[in-house]
């Protein structure tokens, strides 16, 4: 499965928990919060203010610790 923008936090965090450290490291704490079963990843990251840049690179760390994973 690859990750991408469209993709949920609890979708996301389903396949790779431990990509809630990259998560962290971007100061998205979203596995507590409520609106992570729904909200996708690019918009949690926009209203946290993350740039395009930042979204795209924190989106290949995660497919890149998935494949780390396998």
């Amino acid at each position: 499965m690859k990750i991408t923008g469209k993709t949920t936090f609890a979708e996301l965090l389903s396949v790779c928990p431990p990509a809630g450290e990259i998560l962290f490291g971007y100061g998205l704490h979203c596995i507590g919060c409520h609106m992570s079963a729904e909200e996708s990843i690019e918009n949690g990251a926009r209203a946290h203010g993350l740039s395009d840049s930042q979204i795209s690179d924190m989106l290949d760390k995660i497919n890149k610790k998935i494949k780390e994973k396998r």
